[in-house]
């Protein structure tokens, strides 16, 4: 079951939002003390945050930035800020979704379901690995023979895909698919700028010619390549 994490300061709200995803058998665990915020995320571990912008101690962009300074759990943003500007800056700072007030559950719904969906292998298990090559999921870092580097979300979505498919074709509708988000317009050279920034870091942990591409398919991981 997944487990959702909701921090939201208007009770009525919360009890709504527990109460429909829970029939969707969704566990959902509501924040009482906004004190320790980070800490309960830290303890509960859940599979997605619904993370509201209004909050009594910090703002969610507080919360935001400071949970992805520490790891990668799906976030959307539920919030009554509908400016523009405020969504941007939400998207920036690492949120999946942003959603405005009032809203449907049943396209909050719709909407977890897409992030989870994306982010299937994010919390299934802390690392994936495959021979040497290490993918820790929480802080977002790529690990080989004990090197680390720091991947941003885009490169961390291909290489977990790349990972799960290693040896496969994975085709580029895929890839295109984990990059997308409302908000952030993505075509082909998209995916090919983050594929070469993704290919540059792994050469500089020593594996270099592991993604190939399979012209007019899409790419595929080697890691026996190395």
């Amino acid at each position: 079951m997944n487990r959702i994490m909701l921090i939201e300061d208007d009770m009525k709200l919360q009890k709504y939002i527990r109460e429909y995803l829970s029939a969707y058998e969704y566990e959902v665990i509501t924040i009482q003390d906004f004190n320790t915020v980070i800490e309960q995320v830290e303890k509960e571990k859940p599979n997605l945050i619904l993370l509201d912008i209004n909050l009594p101690k910090f703002d969610g962009f507080y919360y935001l930035s400071a949970l992805r300074r520490k790891m990668y759990i799906p976030i959307i943003i539920l919030s009554a800020r509908s400016d523009e500007s405020e969504q941007i800056r939400g998207m920036e700072l690492g949120a999946d979704d942003y959603v405005t007030k009032p809203f449907s559950v049943g396209i909050l719904l719709a909407k977890i379901n897409a992030v989870l969906r994306r982010t299937t292998f994010t919390t299934d298990r802390p690392v994936l690995a495959v021979s040497n090559i290490i993918l820790h999921n929480e802080s977002m870092k790529l690990e080989v023979a004990g090197q680390l580097t720091e991947l941003s979300k885009n490169e961390y979505r291909l290489m977990r895909i790349f990972l799960s498919q290693a040896g496969s074709v994975v085709k580029r509708e895929e890839l295109l698919e984990a990059l997308w988000d409302e908000f952030v317009f993505v075509d082909d050279n998209t995916l090919t700028v983050n594929i070469t920034r993704l290919k540059k870091k792994l050469a500089d942990l020593g594996l270099e010619n592991v993604i190939t591409t399979k012209r007019g398919v899409g790419y595929v991981f080697e890691p026996s390549n190395t």
